[in-house]
């Protein structure tokens, strides 16, 4: 890199991963569409900042509004006491491949849903940076999803 002159941050996506942490003090990720538009997420209560961008960039790319909710929280909820209280997972919080699965259970009965998972071959070549090292699965699942993924050296 050196010999090249190129840093981590010649990369689009590292400084709004970084910026989303910093602003809420939890994980941030940013994920670069190949189109070239950045998508941000953060770690919240329902799903690990990884998911939410996920989320964030189908919606870009089936023309959905941003603050719409694709996912009901009453399909989440079931399933984080599942993996908190009969699976021995001590984080609550949906990773990528959860997500996408209740997002395809959603699709089935609501179109938007349905909309926005037809998206997923879209996502092929995107660019994406975790201000955190992300759980093997996340970074599996993006992998599989044809994302590009980075992260930082840091653990959550």
């Amino acid at each position: 890199m050196q010999k090249m002159q190129i840093t981590i941050n010649d990369r689009a996506v590292v400084k709004p991963a970084l910026e989303k942490e910093k602003m809420t003090g939890l994980p941030g990720c940013a994920l670069q569409l190949p189109n070239g538009k950045i998508v941000t997420g953060k770690t919240g209560n329902l799903m690990g900042a990884s998911a939410a961008a996920l989320l964030n960039a189908l919606k870009v790319l089936a023309g959905l509004d941003d603050g719409l909710q694709l996912i009901s929280s009453a399909v989440i909820e079931p399933i984080q006491k599942l993996k908190v209280e009969h699976m021995g997972s001590v984080n609550p919080r949906l990773h990528t491949d959860e997500i996408l699965l209740s997002l395809a259970v959603t699709a089935a009965t609501e179109p938007i849903a349905k909309k926005a998972l037809e998206q997923l071959d879209g996502l092929k070549g995107s660019e994406f940076h975790s201000s955190v090292v992300l759980s093997h699965v996340d970074e599996k699942t993006l992998k599989k999803l044809g994302i590009n993924v980075t992260c930082e050296a840091k653990r959550q």
